[in-house]
């Protein structure tokens, strides 16, 4: 798919197949379309994807929002933050955007938000920088922690000299064990 003739049901189409193609061996069962409650303004509400573990009866919403043109998106963002935030106070969920047709305002309160991400996968569905905010905001819901600590090591005191024992923790800063 070419990014730049992407429509809003294109992206929302990229983004359940990243899903699928990242977090199906976790249990994750991906929806499209899927009616959940009122708006903020009483309509009934569809969300984009809807995210299911059936075994820890988790659940997470995402709204897609592409725009690759400057047009009709800025407004509909507020309206998507503002429907999020609504939608939080009963299970998690998120916006996930991209396109390069947003106003610089509209992607600063974007980036500002902690109910959205930034999100454009590769082809090949890989996850990396590009995909890193839906994968933090997805593991803190579902407690996949080893998505978020992947590329790091745990912190070991450090042997400052010689021996370890008593005398290192004194010589590193930390309280002794009485």
């Amino acid at each position: 798919m070419i990014e730049s003739k992407m429509k809003g049901a294109d992206y929302a189409n990229l983004i359940a197949s990243y899903l699928v193609a990242n977090f199906e061996s976790r249990g994750i069962r991906v929806y499209r379309e899927v009616y959940l409650g009122k708006t903020v303004i009483g309509k009934d509400r569809r969300v984009d994807i809807f995210l299911h573990h059936p075994e820890s009866q988790k659940a997470f919403a995402i709204e897609c929002k592409y725009q690759d043109s400057k047009g009709t998106a800025d407004e509909k963002i507020f309206y998507a933050l503002d429907d999020m935030t609504a939608l939080r106070n009963h299970m998690p969920g998120c916006v996930v955007y991209a396109g390069e047709g947003m106003s610089r305002g509209i992607l600063h309160l974007l980036e500002a938000s902690p109910f959205a991400a930034c999100c454009l996968p590769a082809p090949d569905f890989s996850r990396g920088k590009q995909t890193e905010e839906l994968d933090h905001l997805l593991a803190m819901a579902f407690g996949w922690w080893d998505v978020v600590i992947a590329s790091s090591s745990p912190h070991r005191l450090p042997v400052l000299w010689g021996e370890t024992g008593h005398g290192v923790r004194q010589r590193a800063g930390l309280a002794a064990e009485g």
